[in-house]
């Protein structure tokens, strides 16, 4: 628990990060139905020992969840040049894979309730959900931790990783952030995961598919006027989800040759 002196500083920055404190060497974030089956799970994830994932404290004296502070900075937006260097991308890649073999023999709690925001296609694992740059912090040394846990729920490796691929390397229809090499970084990305070819035959219509679907979930929840969706999706998000999606969906037969040539 936080000493009378110890300052509270928000942090800022996300899309949900609202109530989020740094307080001394921990962080506290409004509880939600979700917490603990959450902190369970990354309890589990430290106990077999995967260090990518920020350590659960518990909850505070006001019912806040109380995490470790990861030290650094989110990938996303000011340090995405981190992503650059093929050596980096296949460093994440091969930190989802710790992750997805570290969460195969969890054993979620029988009270178990999870923050499902949308259709994950299975529950192989559970998922995280949000692998992606703005869930990434890094000191850019040796601390590499994923984030935000809030949307873990059972999902499917494959789903996963499509939906990392098109942030981190990134699949975007965007000229700013589109790149020429799109389809060799696709290769390292999964070349470092492992996947066999079946697998790489199945992860290639996932990445439009699972990018599409956060632009169906953005529509969705703006149409019910539900916070903070509705807010994104008047900022223009729903259409970035959209183009990314027509443009991974239409390289289809380039995303394939990619992963199975050579």
């Amino acid at each position: 628990m936080p000493e009378p002196d110890e300052e509270e500083v928000p942090l800022t920055g996300g899309n949900v990060s609202a109530g989020v404190v740094r307080v001394g060497d921990t962080v506290r974030r409004p509880a939600g139905f979700w917490t603990p089956a959450v902190h369970a799970l990354l309890q589990h994830l430290w106990d077999v020992g995967f260090r990518a994932a920020p350590r659960p404290l518990g909850r505070d004296e006001h019912g806040r969840e109380v995490l470790a502070f990861a030290p650094g900075d989110a990938v996303w937006p000011h340090h995405f040049r981190l992503m650059d260097p093929a050596a980096h991308l296949a460093r994440v890649a091969r930190l989802i894979r710790e992750f997805h073999d570290a969460v195969r023999d969890f054993t979620p709690p029988a009270t178990a309730r999870w923050q499902t925001l949308m259709p994950t296609g299975g529950d192989e694992i559970v998922a995280h959900n949000d692998l992606a740059p703005w869930n990434l912090v890094t000191d850019g040394a040796a601390s590499w931790v994923f984030i935000d846990w809030d949307g873990a729920a059972p999902g499917t490796r494959l789903g996963d990783l499509a939906y990392a691929a098109h942030s981190f390397l990134p699949l975007s229809a965007n000229p700013a952030f589109r790149r020429a090499d799109a389809a060799a970084r696709l290769r390292t990305f999964v070349d470092a995961y492992g996947l066999d070819e079946a697998e790489r035959r199945r992860l290639v219509p996932l990445l439009g598919r699972r990018t599409r679907a956060m632009y169906d979930f953005l529509r969705t929840e703006a149409a019910e006027h539900r916070q903070p969706w509705a807010r994104l999706w008047a900022e223009g998000h729903g259409d970035v989800w959209r183009s990314d999606a027509e443009y991974i969906e239409q390289r289809e037969a380039e995303w394939l040759r990619a992963l199975l040539d050579g």
